[in-house]
């Protein structure tokens, strides 16, 4: 990747990292600075949007799927795991939205 902008966490507010990105690959790192900052600039309303449908998204597939308890006793077993999990995550979106008429992100809804 080059040429772009990635939305970061909090935990990434190294200027080494961003200067470095931005040195190498042209990629401008944006991520929030906390409230109790010098110089504190809110972010975009877009990349807040974008930040809190990512977490969504992270958290559903922790809760729900349980996906940081993997079992898996070899890289493909492993691999097939996390594959059909975020699979069942992606089917239950469409059917939210394509059959059901719903809201994308609401998976704990009943099928029936």
């Amino acid at each position: 990747m080059n040429n772009c902008t990635l939305i970061g966490d909090r935990g990434y507010l190294s200027a080494q990292v961003q200067t470095d990105l931005f040195t190498y690959a042209n990629i401008k790192l944006d991520t929030p600075m906390r409230i109790n900052q010098r110089n504190y600039i809110k972010q975009k309303y877009i990349f807040r949007k974008s930040r809190k449908r990512i977490e969504t998204l992270f958290s559903q597939l922790c809760d729900q799927f349980k996906i940081r308890n993997n079992y898996a006793k070899s890289l493909n077993g492993f691999k097939t795991r996390i594959l059909s999990k975020i699979a069942a995550l992606t089917f239950i979106q469409f059917v939210n939205v394509f059959v059901f008429n719903r809201k994308m992100n609401i998976i704990k809804t009943a099928l029936v």
